[in-house]
C-alpha cells in the first residue's frame, strides 16, 4: 500500500511495483488521478479515495482497501507536503504539520499494529535529507522529516525490544523530479523520479534500515552532521 500515490515518487512506487509483479494498493487525495494509474497499470492495482489528515476516516478505508487487495506485506507512508516560503504563516505550516507528521505517524501505528497482529511486515517512511537540516524557508517541513526519520528509529528500537518480526525502513531522499519540487531554485545532484524510485525499491526489497536517494547524498548527510549550527545559521 502507497500512500501519497496520485503523482510524483508515489506513483512511480506504484508502477515499478506493478512492474515487479506486487499487487498495489493507492492511497491519494484526486480519485480521477488514481483511476487513470489503475487503468494504465491493470488489474494488480486497487485504490481508495483519501486526505490521510482525515485519520477516523483512514481508520476505515485502510483495512477496506487490504481486504480488496487479499493482504498487506509492505506499507509506504508517502504522503507529504512542503512549502517553501520565508514569511511564516500558520495556515501552510498547520498543513504540512497535518500531513507530515500526524498523518505519518497515524498510519505508522495502524501498520505496526496491522503486522503486529500477521505476525510480520514492513512499514516504509519517505522522509528525506532535510530530516538533517533545519530551514528558514521551510521550518515546518524539515522539522516534519526529523520527525519521521526519528519515529521511525523509536519504533525500530520497539521491534528490537518485543522481537517482532517486522521492518522499518527509513527513505531520506534528497532532490527529486516531482510536482513538490518543479519550482524550486538553487537544485543540486536532481535525480529523475525513476532512478531515485529504482533505487528507493531496491532498498525496501533488501528490508534495510535506511537509505539515501541517490547514494551520493550520504556524503551531505555525512557533513550535515558534522557542520556546527552557527555555520547553517549563515547559508
Amino acid at each position: 500500500m502507497i500512500t501519497g500515490a496520485t503523482s510524483g515518487i508515489g506513483k512511480e512506487l506504484a508502477v515499478q511495483f506493478v512492474h515487479k509483479g506486487y499487487i498495489v494498493g493507492l492511497i491519494g487525495r484526486r480519485t480521477e488521478r488514481l483511476q487513470q494509474i489503475k487503468e494504465e497499470l491493470g488489474d494488480n492495482v486497487f485504490f481508495r479515495t483519501l486526505d490521510v489528515r482525515e485519520t477516523d476516516k483512514a481508520k476505515k478505508t485502510y483495512p477496506e482497501l487490504i481486504a480488496e487487495m487479499g493482504g498487506l506485506d509492505i506499507m509506504i507512508l508517502n504522503a507529504g507536503v512542503g512549502i517553501d516560503k520565508l514569511l511564516p504563516q500558520w495556515e501552510r505550516d498547520e498543513k504540512t504539520i497535518a500531513v507530515n507528521v500526524m498523518g505519518f505517524a497515524h498510519g505508522a501505528h495502524f501498520a505496526f499494529n496491522y503486522f503486529m497482529k500477521q505476525g510480520w511486515g514492513q512499514v516504509v517512511g519517505m522522509s528525506s535529507i532535510a530530516s538533517l537540516l533545519a530551514s528558514g524557508r521551510a521550518a515546518a517541513y524539515t522539522a516534519s522529516k526529523h520527525f519521521v526519520s526519528n519515529y521511525m528509529t523509536g519504533f525500530r528500537q520497539k521491534v528490537k525490544r518485543i522481537d517482532a518480526d517486522i521492518t522499518i525502513t527509513d527513505i531520506r531522499p534528497g532532490f527529486v523530479e516531482s510536482e513538490m519540487t518543479e519550482n524550486n531554485k538553487g537544485m543540486f545532484w536532481v535525480a529523475t523520479t525513476e532512478k531515485a524510485v529504482r533505487q528507493m525499491v531496491k532498498a525496501i526489497e533488501k528490508k534495510r534500515n535506511h537509505v539515501y536517494i541517490t547514494k551520493r547524498w550520504r556524503l551531505v548527510a555525512w557533513v550535515a552532521k558534522l557542520v556546527p549550527q552557527f555555520v547553517w545559521d549563515r547559508i
